[in-house]
């Protein structure tokens, strides 16, 4: 995979179990044997004036109607936890099989570093949305980003509108082309664009078991506006193309 960066393998790391050893008795817990008196020497009579030994209390009878215990409070039941973007993430195709078809898109081809990354395609497509806006043509889809190359400091890439109708007059890095097409694997990410990095990991850990080679680029499709959706709300499609 080409992003380099999102791709990287991250360590897992299992926290030893801590394992409990069983508290030693101690001897004083133990019961210790009934104390009798020594016997009294051959032919020693009982002293007279020996008070005897009182008589053993018998214990209290058991209550008639004993008072039921008192029962511990149940356990409250957790808390349910609201869904989030993993779990929601969960009950979407992940690895779905398709083929791309091509489409006319209005492209702005433009490079990026990681720590602006998101800033930085937000007004790519802000450019696109202004100059579509003036010629009256209206996005006939969702906006795209096609990444084209990366290294470790950022990237190469052409945000893209499909359209219906050929734009004139284009802006500056401005061009009319084709998407990308062909067999890819279609993944979904729920969430922020800063939060992707464990999409990628799992798209890299697919396509290691499966054993498939991908091509020298990918492409995300932003299903919900990007401008003007929560960025921690983004719905975005990732397409892998396969050689």
């Amino acid at each position: 995979m080409p992003r380099s960066r999102l791709l990287s393998r991250a360590a897992i790391v299992l926290a030893p179990l801590l394992a409990i050893a069983p508290g030693a008795t101690a001897a004083w817990a133990q019961s210790p044997p009934a104390s009798s008196a020594p016997p009294p020497a051959a032919g020693e009579a009982s002293k007279p004036d020996m008070a005897p030994a009182p008589a053993t209390t018998p214990a209290a009878p058991p209550p008639a109607n004993p008072a039921p215990a008192t029962p511990k409070p149940a356990t409250p039941p957790a808390a349910s936890v609201p869904a989030t973007p993993q779990s929601v993430q969960a009950d979407d195709p992940f690895g779905e099989e398709i083929v791309l078809a091509p489409k006319q898109m209005l492209i702005y081809s433009g490079t990026a570093a990681w720590d602006s990354a998101f800033e930085t395609l937000m007004d790519a497509f802000k450019t696109l949305t202004a100059f579509l806006d003036k010629q009256g043509i209206r996005p006939s889809g969702n906006p795209m980003i096609v990444y084209t190359s990366t290294d470790d400091s950022g990237f190469t890439f052409q945000a893209e509108f499909p359209v219906d109708q050929e734009p004139k007059n284009l802006g500056k890095n401005m061009s009319v082309g084709k998407s990308p097409d062909g067999k890819a694997l279609k993944f979904v990410h729920r969430g922020s664009y800063d939060n992707m990095d464990n999409t990628y990991e799992a798209i890299t850990n697919h396509l290691d078991d499966k054993k498939l080679e991908a091509r020298d680029l990918f492409i995300e499709e932003y299903v919900t506006d990007p401008l003007k959706t929560e960025e921690d709300k983004l719905v975005i499609n990732v397409y892998v193309p396969l050689k």
